[in-house]
């Protein structure tokens, strides 16, 4: 680049007044015009930068929301299928394989036939002369034969009648009383109208079967010819309360004293409003509570302050206000959990997929499966407490590595962390006690009965209806797997005092807290 000398101090352009390179305008005035232009422009970058900032950041915030929108749509999409889950389309069979035939619907092969047992009595014997026509072909020419074919048949035989009992009683002056006093006679209810039979019948009914109050009235009017209008049958059920409301509240006891019991908890509708019902039990016994919280305070009420025993249950955080010896989680919850993330992951497309976390989800099902056919192979043997725990230290060292790396799943990796957090111990409770399941199974099918209640009836509308479920359903299911009937069980409910009534309801002749005689 040519260097020029200085200029004197008297140098004067004389092309200033009107330079022939800058078509004929000034020297000053161009310079004043290109250092305007600068102002400007240096004016323009500084608010042009914010706005390029705010273009970028809005559109980072757009990917984002698209991703989210695609993670929504996802679970939107996984939700929906679990809500109408239709059959499994079969799997098409690959074009290097042959096509075997298709499996024959039914038991497998080798399967001992299901059959009816035949029955030890035979009431009545018909004989039934030969056909005179072939029921086939129509055709008149039939011989007779010797051999003869038995076929037995079993039916019910209806008597659409009632058994109208007059009872003349004998009376009895008590001077203590003032007043002339009796005793009810055998299967006799004072002051009702309807006997326990039909009483044991309609709660039966209505309970079991959840038959509606209006309902049971035209079965005994149609069947039997005992009419009573609805609300009678809800008497029933009040006085079926009010003499089961002592087992009820000794049933509550038992169950505080169970080495091992499942919990479990499912919503109700009562008046238009949320309320739960909380289940404990095991194989003999049944429990359920119906409240209007699911809170700490509610899971109390049913288990008491502190629970000397080992509970099943999932990870609800009320349960650790009763402060169990020991908990087991549900494995099933931790599968089904995975499956449902896994389902949501597989619906994702683009640069939302995330294939870790999908292969996250599948070990984690491969690893509950694992678990839990551990667990019945131990429980299969004499158990072993040293090679129960050993398998268990080993399950845990896998989940530990499964659970290693981060994920950039949202839900994915919240999950991951749930599984390495305190409740990971939990996991593995049922490898440290002696018949503790690895799932809480038993409690999901135990407040099935009161789900289907709950999608008939809609709920309950009044205190006494709420009372009335959770004492009649917990003496009736705690009736069944104590191997009683449980509408005998409810007709010694209606004639027995509260003693005997509870030595109806269980197996063994468990020790009880006394209450006083009752009348029903």
């Amino acid at each position: 680049m040519p260097r020029f000398p200085d200029l004197p101090d008297d140098f004067s352009c004389p092309y200033r007044g009107g330079c022939p390179y800058l078509e004929g305008r000034p020297a000053g005035w161009v310079l004043q015009r290109f250092q305007q232009a600068a102002v400007l422009e240096e004016r323009a970058q500084a608010e042009v930068e914010p706005l390029r900032q705010s273009l970028q950041q809005e559109r980072r915030r757009c990917q984002n929301l698209e991703l989210e929108n695609q993670r929504l749509q996802a679970q939107l999409h996984a939700l929906h299928r679990r809500q109408f889950k239709g059959r499994k389309a079969p799997r098409a069979a690959r074009p290097q394989e042959p096509s075997a035939p298709p499996k024959k619907r039914g038991a497998p092969l080798g399967h001992p036939p299901w059959q009816r047992p035949p029955p030890t009595q035979i009431d009545r014997i018909l004989t039934v002369a030969a056909p005179t026509c072939c029921p086939h072909c129509q055709s008149a020419d039939l011989q007779p034969v010797a051999q003869v074919q038995k076929h037995t048949q079993e039916d019910i035989l209806l008597a659409p009648r009632t058994v109208a009992t007059s009872y003349v009683h004998r009376q009895a002056y008590c001077p203590q009383c003032d007043r002339h006093v009796l005793q009810p006679g055998p299967g006799e209810l004072l002051g009702s109208y309807i006997g326990p039979v039909a009483k044991a019948a309609a709660v039966y009914l209505r309970h079991e079967l959840n038959v509606s109050e209006r309902k049971v009235s035209r079965f005994f009017a149609d069947f039997f010819g005992l009419r009573f209008v609805p609300a009678s049958a809800y008497g029933f059920e009040r006085q079926a309360v009010r003499c089961g409301r002592p087992l009820y509240e000794d049933l509550r006891q038992k169950i505080r004293a169970l080495p091992v019991a499942h919990a479990d908890e499912t919503g109700w509708r009562h008046d238009g409003q949320n309320h739960w019902v909380w289940y404990g039990g095991d194989d003999d016994l049944a429990f359920f509570q119906l409240d209007p919280h699911r809170s700490t305070a509610a899971a109390q009420a049913l288990w008491g302050a502190r629970f000397a025993g080992v509970m099943v249950a999932d990870a609800f955080a009320s349960y650790h206000g009763v402060c169990p010896k020991d908990w087991q989680s549900c494995l099933a919850h931790i599968k089904t959990k995975a499956k449902e993330l896994g389902q949501e992951l597989a619906l994702l497309k683009g640069p939302a997929t995330d294939a870790a976390a999908l292969q996250f989800t599948q070990a984690i099902q491969g690893w509950v499966r694992q678990a839990c056919q551990t667990h019945a192979q131990l429980a299969q043997q004499p158990w072993r407490a040293k090679t129960a725990q050993r398998k268990g230290r080993a399950l845990r060292r896998q989940l530990r590595a499964l659970c290693r790396a981060p994920l950039r799943y949202a839900r994915a990796e919240a999950f991951r962390q749930r599984l390495m957090g305190p409740e990971q111990k939990h996991f593995f409770t049922c490898f440290r006690h002696r018949g503790v399941p690895t799932t809480n199974n038993q409690a999901e099918r135990s407040l099935r009965p009161l789900v289907i209640m709950r999608k008939v009836i809609h709920g309950t509308r009044s205190n006494q209806g709420l009372e009335n479920h959770s004492v009649l359903r917990s003496l009736l299911e705690t009736a069944r797997r104590q191997g009683k009937k449980p509408h005998q069980f409810f007709h010694d409910l209606f004639t027995k005092p509260a003693a005997q009534a509870q030595a109806a309801l269980y197996r063994n002749n468990l020790a009880a807290t006394p209450h006083p005689p009752r009348r029903c």
